[in-house]
């Protein structure tokens, strides 16, 4: 009788290789999407320890000088992308032009500096520093409500349609839309703010 040996080749079989490649891509993409929802985790993070910094910066302000850091009338939002005179203030730095509102040179805000418009502050060099803007971890400058017209309630109007919150009690509050750049429509669930949830 004979018997027959049977020798297996060495290697992997194509069906042993692409059961592999699935493997590997699927924890790959799994490993991507906790990887992104952490990042967006820390910016959210960074975004609202920048929002609260201003939230205290101007109630620290108003301590110590018994008004806010802008000339109102009224309750007016102002954007730390667009408005320097207001982070000038808050600064401690001369401003540019206007009425110099602290006399004292009380530096009331500090936030991490910035590289380019992706978070942080952005100033000019040389011999006198001046903002440029403080921007969120993605690019877009924070909302600041402030109570112009001093009787300690405000309302943030949200853009995009989203329902209007009345806050009673407070000078200023803070927001940041987010990722995706719309106040409160879209996914509002990437809004930072410092009130609420």
């Amino acid at each position: 009788m004979k018997t027959r040996l049977s020798r297996r080749q060495n290697g992997f079989t194509l069906v042993e290789l692409l059961v592999v490649i699935s493997i590997i891509a699927v924890l790959a993409a799994v490993g991507f999407a906790a990887g992104n929802m952490a990042i967006q985790k820390a910016r959210k993070l960074t975004a609202l320890a920048a929002a609260t910094s201003i939230e205290s910066a101007v109630n620290n302000f108003y301590a110590d000088y018994g008004s806010l850091p802008k000339n109102l009338n009224s309750d007016t939002e102002v954007d730390t992308s667009i408005d320097t005179e207001f982070l000038n203030v808050l600064l401690g730095w001369e401003p540019t032009s206007g009425t110099v509102l602290n006399s004292k040179g009380i530096r009331f805000l500090t936030v991490k500096e910035g590289k380019g418009k992706k978070g942080g502050l952005m100033t000019t060099g040389g011999g006198t520093q001046s903002a440029q803007g403080l921007y969120d971890p993605w690019g877009g400058g924070y909302k600041v409500m402030l109570d112009g017209d001093y009787n300690e309630i405000i309302t943030p109007q949200p853009k995009g349609g989203a329902k209007a919150t009345t806050l009673n009690g407070k000078r200023v509050a803070v927001w940041s839309d987010g990722a995706d750049g719309v106040d409160g429509a879209g996914t509002s669930s990437d809004d930072v703010k410092t009130w609420g949830n």
